[in-house]
Parts: C-alpha cells; sequence; structure tokens
C-alpha cells in the first residue's frame, strides 16, 4: 500500500486559463435525457409502485453508485487511486455511466475543469455552487459551461485512446438501452420506468444535490481541513457516507484528492473502500493508496483539535482464502 495523495494533473495552463469568465449555456442532450427519465420516474410513482419495482430501483441505484460511480469512475479512472486489471477498471467504469452522467471522457473533463477551477483564489459560480439552490440544480444538471479562456485537458494516453472507453463515451444514452432491454422482457414497462429512469434520475439529482451542499459556503464556521490559496473548499455531507458510498465525506477528499479512502476518521462510512478491500483480499485491486499526512498547503482550522485518523482495514480473512483458491484453480 503506497502513501499518495496529489492529484492526477491533466490542467494544462501554459497558454492560459481563465476559471471566472465564462457563461452558462443549456445541454440540449443531457437536459432532454434527464427530463425524459423524470418522467419515466412520475409514470413508474403513478402506475407501477409495488415492492418489486421498488427493491429493483434500490438494488440497481445502489450498485451503479458503489462499483460504477465511487469505485469505477472517481477513485479509478479519475484520480487512480487504486490498480487493478483493464477487464475489472472497464467493467466499473461501464458501471459508472449506467449513473447517467456521461461517459467517462465527459467524467474526466467535468472533474478535472470543476477541481482545477475551484484550487484558484477565484471562479466562475458554477464551479463554486455559489448560486441559490434551484439555479444551481438548473445549471448543474442541464446546462454547461464555456469558459472564455479555458485550459487544455489532456486525457493519459492509456484512457484517451482506448476503443471501450471511445465507444461508451460516444453512447453514453444508448448504453441504457440494453437495460431497457433487459428490464422489458423480465418486468415489462414497470422494471424500465424504476431499473433505468428512477435509478438515473435519482443518481443524477443526487450527485447534484450533495455536490452542492459539499461545496456551497453557507458562512457558518466549521472544523475542518482547509486547503490554502484554493477559493472553494470541501465540506463533509454529514449523514451521507452510507447513501453516497463515501463520497459525501467530501472535506477529506479536497485534503486528500488521491486517496482511495475517503471516510478517513472515525465513525465515518466509506463503504466503497470497503469494497476495495474485498477486492484486495481477493487479489484483483493492489496498490490501494492512502494519506498518512497532509500536504504542506493543507491545514486544519477549527476550535476542535484535528481528528485522529482511523486505522487501516485488514483486508477480510474470507475474501484472502477465496482469492488464494481462485489463483490455484487458474494455475
Amino acid at each position: 500500500m503506497t502513501e499518495i495523495f496529489d492529484n492526477i494533473d491533466r490542467i494544462r495552463t501554459e497558454f492560459g486559463g481563465d476559471p471566472v469568465r465564462g457563461r452558462v449555456v443549456w445541454s440540449p442532450v443531457k437536459s432532454l435525457f434527464l427530463i425524459a427519465c423524470y418522467a419515466g420516474t412520475l409514470a413508474g410513482l403513478i402506475f407501477w409502485l409495488r415492492i418489486d419495482t421498488v427493491l429493483l430501483f434500490l438494488a440497481k441505484t445502489a450498485v451503479v453508485l458503489l462499483l460504477g460511480h465511487s469505485v469505477g469512475m472517481h477513485r479509478r479512472l479519475i484520480h487512480k487511486s487504486f490498480d487493478c486489471p483493464l477487464w475489472l477498471e472497464r467493467f466499473l467504469v461501464y458501471m459508472g455511466v449506467l449513473v447517467g452522467l456521461g461517459g467517462p471522457f465527459a467524467m474526466i473533463r467535468t472533474h478535472d475543469f470543476r477541481d482545477w477551477a475551484q484550487r484558484q483564489t477565484h471562479c466562475h459560480d458554477y464551479f463554486a455552487h455559489r448560486r441559490a439552490l434551484v439555479i444551481d440544480g438548473l445549471w448543474q444538471m442541464h446546462c454547461d459551461i464555456r469558459l472564455d479562456q479555458p485550459p487544455h485537458l489532456v486525457i493519459e494516453d492509456e484512457v484517451a485512446t482506448d476503443p471501450f472507453y471511445r465507444f461508451i463515451d460516444r453512447h453514453w444514452i444508448a448504453v441504457h438501452l440494453q437495460w431497457v432491454l433487459l428490464f422489458l422482457a423480465i418486468g415489462g414497462w414497470s422494471w424500465v420506468a424504476w431499473g433505468v429512469c428512477a435509478q438515473v434520475a435519482a443518481t443524477v439529482t443526487g450527485h447534484w444535490f450533495i455536490g452542492y451542499f459539499a461545496h456551497h459556503d453557507d458562512g457558518h464556521p466549521i472544523d475542518h481541513w482547509h486547503v490554502n490559496g484554493a477559493g472553494v473548499q470541501g465540506r463533509d455531507v454529514a449523514l451521507s457516507g452510507l447513501i453516497t458510498m463515501g463520497e459525501g465525506w467530501h472535506n477529506n477528499h479536497h485534503a486528500f484528492p488521491g486517496s482511495a479512502r475517503l471516510g478517513l476518521h472515525p465513525g465515518q462510512s466509506d463503504p466503497g473502500f470497503w469494497f476495495l478491500k474485498a477486492l484486495e483480499g481477493l487479489g484483483l485491486v493492489w496498490n490501494i493508496r492512502v494519506p498518512a499526512v497532509p500536504r504542506p498547503q493543507v491545514v486544519w482550522q477549527g476550535a476542535a483539535p484535528k481528528p485522529q485518523m482511523s486505522p487501516d482495514r485488514k483486508p477480510c480473512p474470507s475474501m484472502l482464502r477465496l482469492g488464494r483458491l481462485w489463483r490455484r484453480a487458474m494455475a
């Protein structure tokens, strides 16, 4: 296990880059896709509110958030906070596309532009979530920002040239079609409404909602890690650790962006990290990166003393045994 917590630097500003000046424009593709999912969700609530449909919604939402968004897209593809076989990375990233936010290149672009802007002294309100809740929701879920002087984004070759990633990035909406056909065959339109439309509506809206409170400064002092020089600080969203698979501990993430572990302190649940430790026991994940000490630009601020980091979790013994049996069988 290594100790690394800096970002993967894909942003190039040699030829300029202004995070302040720009305009917010309507994005018809993602907006109309989300509106269609809201319509399907409404139909599901009116006509097909049943135990089986709700259980399907809960199960698929949990799986795409855990495997896809938190572990695949965020901790692996974007931050490279652990290593794994390419087939597993592709599967996890594919599950991340099912969240409904976009393809892998779009997710890297959105994340890295926002991260770069937030680390500057000043940035556009779009990046900082400064506007009122309703305005910010419309901006984030239905619009994009067009900077007057954007920096250059350089995605690493092994990702940018990967044919699988290129395909699912180009067809990120069509990727849902196979699930539409599967659920239609198994449970009819009720399963499509809850297993596709409601899941996408919930994951996209939930992603924005948590992101808003994880960055919006309401003026109340809090005890937190502070990144010197950054115009936007991350805030932990209380009580969201489990339902966000650990992503709600966003103050920790701003302080240690390359860490595979987001719930650093006692009482901070982090299902995404638990899942990685299970995969580590199976031998499918290695080099899980966790922080040991803060970066020089990160300081603890607040009246409360700096909390101690929880001890690292050991791999599950049962998973270790299963991993050894699997490797023997494959030898």
